[in-house]
């Protein structure tokens, strides 16, 4: 098949990007609870763009949907930076990191009754361990029906993007012995996991199942690791860790648009889907947060493998996608970056070598998170 002619199937997806900051004081590193007023002082200038969290310790910043590399890039620096700047003026760094390093226990909650309702309603899960961020990526214009659809063919593949953005190896001042300490907190929540295999009567009926069944408070509340949004046209993908390094998020939406393409193009063809159990994907995940890249996942076709060599696989599945797109070389060049400098987890862990101290990652993770 020539990208010429995979490009003809339908139309380039659109990306969009969620990253969940935290804030930590300037001079003692810990998580600071100042969300209020770097958002006050920020939002004059990204507006909606800019939003609060479940922590009070924690700033959301999103871009609109874009089409190209450049402007998705463009929009993730200027979120980053105006924010940091709103951060340094309230006396905090804004921080790229999925746990916060050194955090006060139990963090605050955000004021509000629909962030009061969660926590009443998961409990002592809400503070436990201190806070986590995601970085979640929506995939546009998709219909429900095709959502669901990409949904259950991108299933064995999160794992592998889960485990190249894992970025939380240490949290509440400790070494957790992990790569993603957030994937192995967030897993015990309600409906957090791999998506089921629905259509859209199917989605309907367990969504609401689920919140008749007091699981969860609403639809919001479906965590699924790939879930249809209920007020955008997307498929959003929750699985990574917010990562400090603009890059590393880059690459992870545009092989996510890449690979979707390939997949729903074969979707249309009549290639069968994946044969991969719930059972298969949950240790899959689970392999990522432990391990990160050097886990063991699952293909497609159910066989164990090696994240590395399934990371590869993933790259030659999304080429003709990403080529269709002209991201095939920048994809590729920023792919070879990371795996010579190392994950997240991994340069956090580099840093602690190097200095012996957590502060010390808080500001190698605030200085690129605002670098660009």
């Amino acid at each position: 098949m020539t990208s010429s002619a995979f490009a003809l199937r339908r139309p380039p997806l659109t990306l969009g990007i969620e990253e969940e900051f935290l804030l930590a004081d300037r001079r003692s590193r810990l998580t600071a609870p100042r969300a209020e007023q770097v958002i006050a002082d920020v939002g004059a200038a990204l507006g909606p763009r800019v939003q609060n969290e479940f922590f009070a310790t924690q700033v959301e910043v999103c871009t609109e949907p874009a089409a190209t590399a450049a402007d998705l890039r463009r929009q993730l620096v200027e979120g980053r930076q105006l924010t940091a700047a709103a951060a340094l003026r309230a006396d905090c760094l804004l921080v790229a990191s999925a746990s916060g390093i050194l955090g006060r226990r139990p963090p605050r909650i955000t004021e509000g009754d629909r962030y009061r309702r969660i926590a009443e309603h998961v409990g002592p899960l809400a503070t436990a361990a201190g806070e986590f961020g995601g970085c979640h990526v929506h995939l546009g214009s998709l219909d429900k029906a095709d959502a669901l659809l990409l949904s259950i063919r991108l299933r064995p593949w999160l794992p592998v993007l889960q485990a190249l953005m894992v970025n939380s190896p240490f949290a509440g001042g400790m070494d957790r012995n992990c790569a993603s300490w957030r994937a192995l907190r967030y897993e015990r929540w309600p409906t957090v996991g791999p998506a089921p295999e629905l259509d859209e009567p199917g989605y309907e009926a367990a969504a609401d199942r689920l919140v008749a069944d007091g699981t969860i408070l609403d639809r919001r509340m479906l965590y699924w690791y790939a879930r249809p949004s209920e007020h955008l046209p997307t498929l959003e993908i929750r699985v990574a860790d917010v990562n400090a390094e603009v890059d590393d998020t880059l690459l992870l939406a545009l092989l996510l648009r890449g690979l979707s393409g390939v997949l729903l193009d074969e979707a249309d063809r009549g290639v069968p889907g994946p044969a991969v159990t719930d059972a298969q994907l949950v240790g899959a995940h689970r392999q990522a947060a432990l391990h990160g890249l050097r886990g063991t996942g699952v293909g497609p076709d159910g066989a164990p493998r090696p994240m590395l060599q399934l990371l590869h696989q993933l790259l030659r599945r999304s080429a003709p996608g990403l080529e269709a797109r002209g991201d095939l070389g920048q994809v590729s060049t920023m792919l070879g970056g990371l795996l010579a400098s190392g994950t997240g987890a991994e340069r956090q862990r580099a840093v602690m070598r190097r200095h012996g101290s957590l502060g010390d990652i808080v500001d190698d993770l605030a200085q690129r998170t605002a670098a660009g």
